[in-house]
C-alpha cells in the first residue's frame, strides 16, 4: 500500500491547522480528498488520546469556560425530521475551556448545548486539575449544576453576563452583525473569586482562533463538516498544535510548554507521526 512520506503528511497538516479546506488542502498538496481525509482521522484521534493523557494533574488557577457553535450536515432548519436531536445533524457546540495564565486549553468536548453536555465536560476538565481553581462562565444555566457537582467546595466560580442592544449598522450592514455589547454585570456563584479575574476575554478570543485555524468552523461558509467524527478530530488535531506546536504571541512560547508540560516546540512531523 503507498504511504505519503512524512513530509508530505506534515505539509498536510500544515494547510489544515492554518484553515484550508479539505478540497482546498488537496489541491495545494497535490494528493486526493481521501488521502487528507484519512490522515485527518488518524491523526486527529492520536492526538486527542495523546492529549487524553497527557493533560492531567494540571495546576490550572484561573479558568474560562465557554461554548462555540457550528453545525454538521445541514443547518437546524434543514435537518429532516427523522434526525432532530441526533448529534451531528444540525447545531453541534464545542464546549472549551482555556487556563488565563497559561494559555493552555486542557478540556473540550464536541456535542450540544444541553445538561447531558454540560455534565460531561465539566467532569472531564474537574477530572484534569489539582487544587483550587477560579473558574469563570457566561450565563449559561447549564453550568451551574455541573460545576457544583464535580468541583463541589474546592472552586470559586463566578458568572459574567454581558448585556447586548441592537447590533449598529443600517440595512444590509445590520443582518451579520453581532449585537452591541452594552454593558456586563458579574457575580459571584460559590466561594470567594476574585473580581478582578472575572473574565471570558480569553477563552472568546480562543474561540476566534478556532474560526480563524479551522475551515469548518468558518461563517456563512460551505465548508462545514459532514460528519461530526471527521469534525471532532480537526478539533483535536487543532488543540494538538495550538497547545504544543504553536508559539503565544505573548508567552513567546507554546502554552503546554508553559503550562511544564512540554519542553519544546512540537514540529508538524512529530505530530504527524503520532498516528504511527
Amino acid at each position: 500500500m503507498n504511504r505519503l512520506s512524512l513530509q508530505d503528511r506534515a505539509r498536510i497538516l500544515s494547510c489544515l491547522v492554518e484553515g484550508n479546506s479539505l478540497r482546498a488542502t488537496t489541491r495545494m498538496c497535490d494528493v486526493s480528498i481521501n488521502t487528507v481525509t484519512k490522515l485527518l482521522v488518524d491523526v486527529g484521534t492520536a492526538c486527542d488520546l495523546y492529549q487524553n493523557e497527557k493533560l492531567r494533574n494540571l495546576k490550572c488557577k484561573r479558568l474560562q469556560l465557554d461554548e462555540i457553535w457550528s453545525f454538521c450536515y445541514a443547518k437546524q432548519k434543514n435537518v429532516p425530521p427523522w434526525k432532530e436531536g441526533v448529534l451531528g445533524f444540525g447545531d453541534v457546540y464545542t464546549w472549551t475551556a482555556i487556563d488565563a495564565d497559561t494559555k493552555l486549553v486542557p478540556a473540550w468536548l464536541v456535542g450540544q448545548r444541553t445538561a447531558f453536555y454540560a455534565k460531561q465536560f465539566v467532569e472531564d476538565l474537574s477530572g484534569r486539575l489539582t487544587g483550587r481553581s477560579q473558574v469563570t462562565t457566561d450565563g449559561l444555566k447549564l453550568y451551574l449544576k455541573p460545576i457544583e457537582d464535580a468541583f463541589g467546595a474546592n472552586v470559586d466560580y463566578a458568572m459574567l453576563v454581558k448585556l447586548y442592544g441592537e447590533p449598529k449598522g443600517e440595512g444590509s450592514e445590520r443582518r451579520y452583525s453581532s449585537g452591541h455589547c452594552c454593558g456586563a454585570i458579574k457575580g459571584a456563584v460559590s466561594g470567594d473569586p476574585d473580581e478582578a479575574h472575572i473574565s471570558t476575554s480569553f477563552v472568546e478570543r480562543q474561540n476566534l482562533t478556532m474560526r480563524m485555524s479551522m475551515r469548518r468552523f468558518t461563517r456563512l461558509t460551505n465548508g462545514f463538516s459532514k460528519k461530526v467524527q471527521n469534525h471532532a478530530c480537526a478539533v483535536a488535531l487543532h488543540y494538538m498544535h495550538y497547545n504544543f506546536g504553536r508559539i503565544h504571541k505573548s508567552l513567546r512560547v507554546t502554552p503546554a510548554m508553559e503550562a511544564g508540560i512540554s519542553d519544546h516546540v512540537w514540529t508538524l512531523e512529530e505530530i504527524a507521526k503520532l498516528a504511527d
